[in-house]
């Protein structure tokens, strides 16, 4: 085990979309860290085999929860808080993809699936973490945005304005909450290896033509997402808020 590094001793974290990939990476740092950590997802079997994966243990809690639906929220952070007693940290980890064939001839369908697991759910929990930290002046909201936000993409197009929306709306959060010393930021990664993307990056060929675009030539793997993130929830990042910090390899700076 690295070592801590954070100080986020004894901070207690949300990570919705925490069973798997990134959320399950973040989790399981945060709790090496010596944080007290919630994850969330939809289903109870994942979230079942994510607790055994990180130990169990008292310092960690796993609820069931649809982020898109407001009294899933609600019921969320209330746990949150009746286990530990506050809510320092927000991480909106949780998002989901359909792949359409374009934008304009996508189905509404599609389109509010994607708006509600990207963007809605992340704004359902921003918000009602922000009402928690207010109450002691203090709190770190960090988003999981992507290069899509930016970047249009076959196949990605809803998603993308999804990402776009969590973009702004960490933007227009961090002026908002500036007040009451809680920071709102995000973390724009590339293509990371997990199971979110093993579509392309399972497919030599597809593989191949994306790493040629990429000046670090490999994806990112979990921890290139996770130590950003931590970084922003420490107090080593204290005068940054309102910000989206690209982990992308480089492939946008060409």
């Amino acid at each position: 085990m690295d070592k801590l590094c954070y100080g986020l001793e004894e901070k207690v974290a949300v990570v919705t979309g925490g069973s798997r990939g990134i959320g399950l990476a973040l989790a399981r740092r945060l709790l090496q860290e010596k944080a007290k950590v919630v994850i969330c997802g939809r289903k109870q079997e994942g979230l079942e085999a994510a607790l055994a994966e990180l130990g169990g243990g008292e310092n960690c809690l796993a609820v069931a929860a649809h982020i898109a639906r407001e009294e899933e929220v609600a019921s969320l952070f209330k746990r949150a808080v009746r286990q530990f007693g506050r809510v320092d940290i927000l991480i909106n980890n949780a998002g989901m993809n359909l792949l359409t064939p374009s934008l304009a001839g996508a189905g509404l369908a599609a389109w509010t699936k994607i708006i509600e697991s990207n963007l809605t759910g992340a704004y359902l929990c921003s918000r009602a973490a922000a009402a928690i930290m207010k109450e002691r002046r203090r709190g770190v909201i960090v988003s999981i945005t992507s290069v899509a936000a930016r970047r249009a993409a076959p196949g990605m197009g809803i998603y993308g304005v999804a990402k776009a929306g969590i973009e702004m709306m960490t933007r227009s959060l961090a002026v908002e909450l500036a007040s009451d010393n809680i920071r709102v930021n995000a973390v724009a990664p590339g293509m990371v290896k997990t199971g979110f993307s093993e579509p392309f990056w399972s497919n030599p060929d597809v593989y191949g033509g994306i790493v040629n675009r990429i000046p670090l030539s490999r994806l990112a793997e979990p921890a290139d997402v996770v130590h950003p993130v931590l970084f922003l929830c420490s107090d080593g990042a204290g005068y940054i808020t309102g910000q989206t910090l690209t982990v992308d390899g480089g492939a946008t700076a060409i």
